[in-house]
């Protein structure tokens, strides 16, 4: 195997990881009720972000977490499955892996709407 078909395959590979990637991030969008709530509440937040014209800080911050809210919600569905594909029979760890992972993710959810609230009422507050 010559240099340039390695790297020819090395390129290959790395583009077909964002595929795979693409496909998790589709399944999850398809499949996992939380995420699509997640979705159309980012959608929301965006949203409101357009109408206010928050400023670009409030803008990062919005975007961070919303894109962090989507990977943990990502990550928790992961953790659900690896427990499920481990063991089908009720043990206690299995259980505290995707409660510990759904922990996460509520905690992730109350300081995002936290987020929301620190940014967003000053604006809504103006329009009353």
């Amino acid at each position: 195997m010559n240099m340039a078909s390695n790297d020819k395959s090395k390129f290959r590979g790395f583009f077909r990881s964002f595929s795979y990637a693409a496909e998790g991030i589709k399944h999850g969008a398809i499949q996992e009720r939380n995420m699509r709530f997640h979705i159309c509440s980012g959608i929301a937040a965006v949203l409101l972000a357009y109408f206010f014209s928050i400023t670009k800080t409030e803008w990062l911050v919005i975007l961070i977490a919303i894109g962090g809210m989507f990977a943990l919600e990502l990550m928790n569905s992961a953790v659900e499955r690896v427990v499920d594909m481990v063991t089908s029979e009720f043990h206690p760890l299995a259980k505290q892996a995707k409660d510990l992972a759904a922990g996460a993710v509520l905690v992730y959810a109350l300081f995002c709407a936290l987020i929301g609230i620190i940014i967003f009422w000053p604006y809504i507050y103006q329009l009353f």
